[in-house]
């Protein structure tokens, strides 16, 4: 899935909107993820002579006991414990904000749901893995069919890493590189039927294929501009978009020889085209496209359409959305999509860090909240039995949802 950037270019935003955007991004600490406070001296915001802000427990934790000494998680400067400082200006921020803070025990995105006039979702968070260090700036996820195993594509130096059901890491592949079996900038994965990782590689305008282990098996090049979304069907028949071709492409390979069958360009006339996400009930394909003003020099995003097509790459129907705005009192911003079990359209949205089930289109837009909860940028999806897995790019973790409402706390 597409990175999405920071709301706070976007132009036009809410007071709660900014007020929720300082509390995730300067009021809590970046690595464990916990709210700076005074009150607490393991948590107040402390400052490293690079100027980036940890809280001190963390800061004790990363440093060499007897060297008093660690490497800055952000920048990788070498930093002294005795030169770090307590940061006042981040503590007389939290005071000054004191009076909006909701007055309930809600976290700030609940409270931003509870602005916008919605009821209570659906599915609550039960358990998550990953984290800084494990993940940076996580893009794509998909699971290895319905054993749970988890497959996510991220910045860190191996590109793939490989999560057990229970959220262990299990291994990890794809060196940051262009050289053969290397990758240089993942953006999706998608794992095939019978097992194999297929995702896409923007720095190298390659779809790359490796197996559950993480061999390389075949690098698609020559074909692409700049490939983003992937998905496969459930015959294995790999979808890709193209941003910069404006195209949907539809790759048959044989996996087993490592070479291409057939590589077709299935839809030509779409518009910045990124998420892509295979129906296996129907067959059907939904791409998210990402339109622009024509005459803006700077080409700032207008808004998202969703388009899904037949198994034979036909338009079904489509949607924006602008148009599905109107049906909300929250503006969406379409960032991911993907089919539920049933077949039904669910939908991403990173500016408000909730998830959305648009029903089948057929019948209309039915705009149902799944998530709104512990989300800060929601960057790909995917179902598991029961439970819907979250990768959000906003905190590095993988989180998983359930409908009961004793999910238990977070792990």
């Amino acid at each position: 899935m597409a990175k999405s950037p920071d709301s706070l270019s976007r132009g036009c935003v809410s007071p709660e909107g900014i007020l929720r955007e300082i509390q995730i991004n300067l009021l809590e600490c970046k690595v464990c993820f916990e709210k700076f406070s005074t009150q607490q001296r393991e948590h107040r915001p402390q400052s490293l002579s690079c100027g980036h802000v940890l809280c001190l427990e963390c800061i004790t934790t990363l440093s060499h006991p007897l060297l008093r000494k660690l490497e800055c998680p952000f920048c990788r400067q070498l930093c002294s414990v005795d030169d770090t400082s307590h940061c006042q200006v981040l503590s007389d921020l939290q005071e000054l904000l004191l009076p909006w803070r909701p007055t309930s025990s809600a976290s700030p995105h609940r409270a931003k749901r509870g602005l916008a006039g919605l009821a209570a979702t659906a599915l609550h968070v039960c358990t998550l893995f990953g984290g800084w260090g494990t993940l940076i700036n996580p893009t794509g996820i998909d699971i290895f069919g319905s054993s749970g195993t988890t497959v996510v594509v991220h910045d860190g130096e191996d590109r793939v890493v490989v999560f057990s059901p229970q959220g262990k890491k299990l291994h990890s592949f794809g060196r940051r590189g262009r050289a053969n079996g290397e990758i240089c900038y993942p953006v999706d994965v998608t794992v095939t039927p019978c097992g194999y990782v297929v995702l896409t590689d923007a720095g190298d305008e390659a779809v790359k294929v490796f197996t559950s282990r993480g061999n390389h098996v075949l690098t698609v090049k020559d074909s692409f501009q700049m490939p983003w979304g992937v998905d496969t069907d459930s015959c294995g028949h790999i979808l890709v978009s193209d941003v910069q071709a404006g195209t949907l492409s539809q790759v048959k390979m044989d996996y087993t020889h490592g070479f291409i069958l057939e590589l077709q360009t299935a839809v030509s006339d779409l518009q910045c085209p990124k998420a892509v996400a295979c129906c296996q009930v129907s067959g059907s394909t939904a791409v998210m496209e990402h339109l622009f003003h024509d005459k803006n020099p700077l080409g700032r995003q207008k808004h998202t359409r969703l388009r899904v097509f037949s198994k034979d790459f036909h338009l079904l129907y489509q949607t924006d959305s602008f148009s599905l705005t109107l049906q909300s009192t929250v503006r969406l911003n379409m960032s991911g999509v993907a089919f539920d079990r049933d077949g039904d359209v669910i939908v991403i949205d990173s500016s408000h860090g909730m998830i959305w089930s648009l029903g089948k289109l057929q019948n209309g837009p039915s705009l149902t909240p799944l998530v709104g909860d512990d989300l800060i940028r929601p960057a790909g999806l995917v179902f598991l039995n029961n439970t819907l897995l979250v990768l959000d790019s906003g905190d590095h973790t993988v989180k998983v949802y359930s409908a009961k409402s004793d999910a238990g706390s977070i792990t």
